[in-house]
This record gives C-alpha cells, structure tokens and sequence, in this order.
C-alpha cells in the first residue's frame, strides 16, 4: 500500500472513529501533497510523500518553541499531537550516536580531520546519507562538534 493510500486509509479511519485531531492532522497533510502535485505537475511518490511530511513536522516543531514562550499550552499540546500522528508516516528517525558515526565515517571518506572551514565539504555528504531520516539541526550540531 502506498502512503498516499494509506493516509486516504487513515483518514476515513479518524472520520469513522470521531477523531477531530487526527482526522484534520491526516487531511492537511493530504492536502499539501495535493498542492504540491498541482503545482508541479507531478505525481508524488513515497519519497516525495515523506519529504513533504518531513517538511510539516519541522514547521509544527519550528512553532512549538514560539508557543512555549508564549505560554500558550493548548497550542503546544495541539502541535505535539499531530507531531505524533505525522512521525508514523515517516522512517525511523537515526539516533543522535548514529548520526556522529556517520560523520565520523564520512569525514574519515573524505580525508576531513578538522577545522571550521571544512564545514560545507562535510555538510553535504553527510546530509545526502541521513536525508529524511535525521533532523539537519542535529546534523550541523554534530558536524560542528566533530571538527572543532
């Protein structure tokens, strides 16, 4: 089963069973699916999917931190939610000790011992590798550490 019928699945799944968080959660991300194939002119596969929800998980967890300063609780328990209902949609997430060993190993690829200056030759293998599968946050937080 694809993804995109698994979330048409998941849907009327929230809509038979009354879950308003759910149901809207899976709806949106449908629809940001939908705009980005109409806009592009293109059908998405599971890839392209998982980009796209990927992209809405960042932007809630982008607004999760502006919420807690704000001290809007409603919203932040709101956020976590459909957090939790778009992460099963996507791969498992590489811990952060993972992450480091494959930044230990591409540097060790690519002859890269240290030094800021390095940050880009590094960078961008390292991402290529861990796409989807690992916040760029923590990849730069890793990468940082490693040559320092």
């Amino acid at each position: 089963m694809s993804l995109k019928d698994r979330l048409a699945n998941d849907f009327k799944e929230a809509m038979k069973a009354k879950d308003e968080v759910k149901k809207n959660t899976v709806n949106l991300a449908r629809a940001a699916v939908k705009q980005y194939e109409v806009d592009h002119r293109e059908e998405l596969d599971d890839q392209g999917i998982i980009s796209i929800l990927s992209k809405q998980v960042k932007m809630r967890k982008d607004a999760l931190s502006d919420f807690e300063k704000a001290g809007r609780t409603d919203l932040v328990e709101a956020y976590t939610k459909e957090i939790e209902i778009l992460s099963v949609y996507l791969p498992k997430q590489l811990t952060e000790e993972e992450v480091r060993q494959i930044v230990a190993d591409t540097a060790n690829q690519l002859g890269i011992t240290g030094g800021k200056q390095n940050m880009g030759k590094l960078m961008g293998p390292v991402m290529a590798k861990v796409k989807g599968v690992a916040d760029g946050g923590m990849v730069k937080k890793l990468v940082d550490e490693f040559l320092a």
